[in-house]
């Protein structure tokens, strides 16, 4: 990955047990400093968001997972790019945001 490479996860659970510590330390991978209650500066979870939404608002939602996997898969492909754009371009007024809230909530 490169000299400058820094992993970003959140602090869920599973992301913070013991075998991923080792594994990330033997790889001599550097962790991001992530804020407790701060899962809305990952765009991803932004994007998981549309996507969750997008499936709920099928008419007839998928009944079976071969239909939901083509759902998940229609859905993702018909995001518009502007939309992930206009997520990215927001990280730093969001990272901003955090910090001034010192990791707290943020008012957007």
């Amino acid at each position: 990955m490169g000299a400058e490479f820094l992993f970003m996860d959140d602090n869920a659970r599973p992301h913070r047990a013991n075998i991923v510590d080792e594994c990330l330390q033997s790889e001599d991978i550097t962790r991001m400093d992530w804020p407790a209650y701060s899962p809305d500066l990952n765009p991803l979870e932004h994007v998981w968001d549309m996507l969750g939404r997008r499936i709920a608002a099928r008419q007839p939602p998928p009944t079976c997972l071969p239909e939901f996997r083509r759902a998940l898969l229609d859905e993702w492909c018909n995001i518009p790019q502007d939309q992930i754009d206009n997520l990215i371009l927001s990280m730093p007024r969001r990272c901003k945001a955090c910090i001034a809230s010192s990791g707290r909530h943020t008012p957007y």
